[in-house]
């Protein structure tokens, strides 16, 4: 067996140098975030509102995927100067909650006149609180409240096509349910059906992209799987909420 041409130190020395180089290259992916939302604005800016969806959707892939090469390369302990969970909120807020509002307003589908504009701010300012808290996210791996999906509250109201008053209520009911102490599915953690969650939420990817193609007239049996998914969802929610608020039975 031969001895490595390099000093023990070396190698020590040269794998830590890697660990580190891909610990920042996670952080760039997340930080394209920034990038996606800027197309995000300028697809807004100039109206299109099908590009914009379609910048929404790779803005979930690469927030849907960051976390896990995160936590694969461990990016806490080789690059420990720079907080990744921060900038991911960053960018979050932005891409979740603020373009979605935007695109809204935008568009026409919350109105005209300081209504609109008032409609646009409270889950703005819902969204601020919940990301800001430092429970949003529990012990057993729940998003506390809900979660900012502003992003597919917009999808599903362009793809519908809803009128303003049905904004509204969707908007209203949402922004209130931020301050709900229900637990909301983190889809890539969320331990209780995860490989279910998880084959289901690509296909609800899968859902998003055709019916984006096929606007301005969906599939009725691609709109079905995609708002099946959002009741199983939900179910899902409500059933690890209302677990976690029983006792546990003594053992032994």
């Amino acid at each position: 067996m031969h001895d490595s041409p390099y000093p023990r130190s070396r190698v020590a020395a040269l794998t830590q140098r890697r660990h580190t180089v891909a610990a920042w290259l996670v952080h760039a992916y997340t930080a394209s975030g920034v990038v996606l939302a800027f197309l995000m604005f300028v697809a807004v800016m100039e109206g299109d509102t099908v590009r914009a969806l379609w910048l929404f959707l790779v803005a979930m892939v690469v927030d849907g995927t960051d976390g896990m090469l995160a936590r694969y390369v461990q990016v806490k302990r080789h690059a420990p100067s720079f907080d990744g969970a921060l900038l991911d909120n960053i960018v979050d807020y932005i891409t979740y909650a603020f373009m979605p509002m935007l695109l809204l307003w935008s568009a026409g589908y919350l109105g005209e006149g300081p209504s609109a504009t008032v409609l646009a701010v409270i889950p703005l300012l819902a969204s601020a609180y919940q990301f800001c808290r430092v429970d949003a996210k529990t012990d057993d791996h729940l998003f506390l409240g809900f979660p900012s999906y502003w992003n597919i509250a917009a999808f599903y109201v362009v793809v519908l096509d809803l009128q303003t008053t049905a904004v509204a209520a969707v908007l209203l009911v949402c922004a209130v349910l931020v301050f709900v102490p229900v637990g909301y599915v983190y889809p890539s953690r969320t331990s209780t059906l995860q490989s279910t969650t998880l084959v289901l939420t690509c296909i609800w990817l899968i859902g998003y992209a055709v019916l984006v193609a096929q606007l301005p007239d969906p599939s009725p049996v691609w709109l079905a799987i995609s708002v099946a998914y959002v009741a199983y969802y939900v179910a899902l929610s409500l059933h690890l909420t209302l677990r976690r608020g029983r006792p546990v039975p003594a053992t032994g």
